[in-house]
């Protein structure tokens, strides 16, 4: 499971929608019959397409059982609690801690603590710069965002690790290396920060794993009977507590009065980032700026797997109800986490204008009249779309323009191709669509005015051209289809198979004219009596004849017999 990347795909629940694709900023979504998979090397873990699938087939991976496991080997293992569990859970802080020891835990410390010691280490290294852009390490989504996406940026980003990474090294500086750390947060991307630090962080859960894991135990916060004593080692957090909303940390750096020079900006959402950093020029930066960058809207409040029903505002108010301030903030670190992000470049190929051109004919786009940039298929472009073709993330049938043309062309033909008469009426009984032998058999004599008509017959209504309205009628009340053979309507018989194609809404019928193929029938049951009945006469004639015969050999012969009888018995006396 551990090996699993974070975000994955229940392919049974995957139906063609295409909203993770439009919803992923970086299209790390890949197309392979119909179902979309994750691009691990692509992906920033945002979450946003887990928030956006329709039918929860977008999961994120499950370190349950990983943490179970670090239990059975008997290990000492603490809790490293994000800053927004406040904002997340109706619990007290020391009910919140009885709940995770009763789950095995055997400490519980807030993850704000490793929060406040890098404010303090982004102030320090700041005041050794006279200018220049910095961005906060904070969110691991944002850093592989810039890392893979703007790498022209990563020098920007402080070299200074999370304030997970920074909480996990002063836990294990305090009670020992020896000790087993668990985070527990809102944030998917942090099992990769996980899965990259294996030495500070073992696993991370999510508050929804969390969650039903209480569940599955059956813990709930009844089932505490004190918990007044419970609380955080080492000790409470303060001001670090502010990360869990948008612009936190800046307030945080404030409190501290450790950057006054400092212009300090908050940005969320990768969007909103990008527009921030699009053309910047960081040499030409004359001040200071320092960007407080998370990818979620609200901050970790607002994370992929908060878990919560509460309002945002109710999440905000009951973080900052409970955020306290040191009397006196520290000029100097307790714990540093020094950690470099270098350019983590992708290989994204570079396709010419022909082979763009090509993959955008196999999608109906011959000319740039034909490029909708509809957005259906969820990338903005038609071009973006010919471009995943050539990478062989995306399919042509994602194209919802073409294959609706493609379906229209295959009815089209169908309707045009078949020898019987459909029509479809709507629920006033105007004609929506119709074929030409519907037009030869019952408008015969204005088909030239009708086929002059862009429109044809549609918008006509059907009671004005043939007499078994009714029948429409019907279908469309009760949904159900109805079939008639030779079907009279004046001099003619039809057979009609009327349908439903929406309930009460659309309703077709397929009509066959068997008025010729009936009389044909009718000549061949007349001359077949015909025959019949002379083929009876001969044979009745020949039976007479046959009969009169044997009488009479019948008589000759008795006569010969009685003749023969007598001579003989004359003979013997």
């Amino acid at each position: 499971m551990d090996k699993l990347y974070p975000v994955y795909t229940l392919n049974n629940e995957c139906h063609d929608c295409y909203k993770c694709v439009r919803g992923c900023h970086v299209k790390a979504i890949s197309i392979q019959n119909g179902h979309a998979s994750v691009i691990p090397d692509k992906c920033i873990a945002c979450g946003a397409c887990v928030k956006a699938c329709p039918n929860n087939a977008k999961r994120v991976r499950n370190d349950i059982e990983k943490v179970k496991t670090l239990f059975r080997a008997q290990q000492e293992v603490f809790v490293s609690l994000a800053p927004s569990w406040s904002g997340i859970f109706d619990y007290s802080s020391a009910t919140m801690i009885a709940l995770l020891k009763r789950l095995g835990f055997k400490h519980v410390s807030e993850t704000a603590l490793g929060a406040q010691e890098v404010s303090i280490e982004c102030a320090k290294y700041m005041k050794k710069h006279d200018s220049g852009l910095f961005i906060s390490s904070a969110c691991p989504v944002v850093v592989d965002y810039i890392r893979k996406y703007n790498p022209k940026f990563s020098s920007c980003i402080v070299p200074i690790a999370s304030p997970a990474l920074t909480h996990a090294k002063m836990l294990k500086e305090i009670y020992g290396n020896h000790i087993r750390i668990v985070f527990i947060g809102p944030c998917i991307a942090k099992k990769n920060e996980s899965d990259a630090n294996p030495e500070l962080i073992d696993a991370a859960l999510t508050f929804e794993e969390l969650k039903l894991w209480l569940q599955d135990e059956f813990i709930s916060s009844e089932d505490i009977e004190s918990a007044k004593d419970e609380s955080f080692v080492p000790e409470k957090a303060c001001e670090g507590s502010l990360y869990a909303i948008e612009g936190g940390m800046n307030e945080t750096i404030k409190k501290g009065k450790l950057a006054d020079d400092v212009t300090l900006l908050n940005i969320s959402s990768i969007e909103n980032l990008e527009k921030a950093l699009k053309g910047l020029d960081v040499s030409q930066i004359k001040q200071k700026i320092f960007i407080e960058a998370l990818a979620c809207n609200g901050g970790c409040l607002a994370g992929p797997c908060n878990s919560s029903k509460k309002s945002e505002l109710i999440r905000i108010t009951d973080v900052l109800s409970k955020v306290t301030t040191r009397d006196e903030i520290p000029l100097e670190p307790k714990t540093v986490v020094e950690k470099e992000y270098s350019k983590k470049v992708l290989d994204k190929p570079v396709y010419n204008f022909e082979q763009i051109s090509d993959a955008l004919k196999k999608i109906g786009k011959y000319s740039e009249e034909d490029e909708l940039n509809c957005g259906g298929c969820g990338y903005n472009t038609c071009r973006e779309l010919a471009c995943a073709l050539l990478s062989g993330e995306a399919e042509p049938s994602m194209c919802v323009s073409y294959m609706r043309k493609i379906a229209m062309q295959k009815a089209a033909a169908m309707l045009r191709c078949m020898p019987s008469a459909i029509v479809m009426v709507d629920k006033d009984l105007k004609i929506v669509e119709s074929n030409e032998a519907f037009m030869k058999m019952f408008c015969a004599d204005m088909i030239d005015i009708f086929s002059d008509r862009p429109e044809g017959l549609n918008g006509a209504c059907i009671d004005r051209i043939v007499d078994f309205s009714d029948i429409f009628k019907e279908t469309l009340k009760t949904s159900k289809d109805i079939h008639k053979e030779h079907y009279p309507v004046k001099n003619r018989l039809y057979d009609i198979s009327a349908f439903s194609i929406e309930k009460n809404e659309l309703a077709g019928a397929i009509i066959t004219d068997v008025t010729q193929s009936e009389m044909g029938r009718e000549k061949i049951a007349q001359k077949a009596h015909e025959v019949i009945n002379k083929n009876i006469a001969i044979v009745q004639e020949i039976a007479c004849l046959l009969g009169e015969h044997m009488v009479e050999t019948e008589l000759l012969l008795n006569t010969i017999a009685q003749d023969y009888d007598t001579s003989e018995n004359g003979d013997k006396k």
